[in-house]
């Protein structure tokens, strides 16, 4: 069970409350450390999958924590950026929402034994969103490109209303199957 991609995962889970503390807490280089969490944890994302399926260890834990982790650090994140006055909080509830609205539309999915994978939507969503927040940390760091954040932020906002949208339009039989 507790193999290295799993291991990961944990990692993942145990940044993510680190980064909060990172970048809400006043003290120097918060946006290097903040930046450098970040993309470690994201790393982890691509990592633990990639290891699970060369090495033939994916677990039922592993299936079951990955997307959880990966959801607490996106939304940690996120949060984060709010209360830093980086990104707007609607334009964060929508990204949160959509990861509760697709990860319960996964559960519904998953009681009738049919795994919904990532496509190329989602892959395209979490890309974007990964840039949006690194530059959003990093921002001030970066003199006349700091608006930059903010456009990937769009592009990412886009992403992830079109992915929930496709999502959902690819599995609306299991929706509609669920109520009856």
């Amino acid at each position: 069970m507790w193999n290295v991609p799993n291991s990961l995962t944990l990692l993942r889970i145990i940044l993510a409350p680190l980064l909060v503390v990172v970048l809400l807490t006043e003290f120097p280089d918060k946006e290097i450390w903040g930046l450098v969490i970040f993309l470690v944890a994201a790393l982890t994302d691509a990592l633990d999958g990639m290891i699970a399926r060369r090495t033939n260890r994916i677990t039922v834990t592993g299936a079951m924590l990955d997307p959880i982790a990966d959801k607490l650090l996106m939304s940690a994140a996120f949060i984060s950026l709010v209360e830093l006055g980086l990104a707007p909080a609607w334009m964060v509830t929508l990204i949160v929402g959509r990861e509760f609205a697709v990860t319960g539309l996964r559960l519904i999915a998953l009681e009738r034994n049919i795994p919904i994978s990532a496509n190329f939507w989602g892959k395209a969503k979490t890309t974007t969103q990964i840039i949006a927040v690194s530059l959003l940390i990093f921002g001030s760091h970066l003199g006349k490109w700091q608006g930059l954040g903010t456009i990937v932020l769009w592009i990412a906002l886009v992403l992830t209303v079109i992915s929930m949208v496709v999502y959902f339009q690819q599995n609306w039989k299991i929706i509609r199957e669920a109520d009856q």
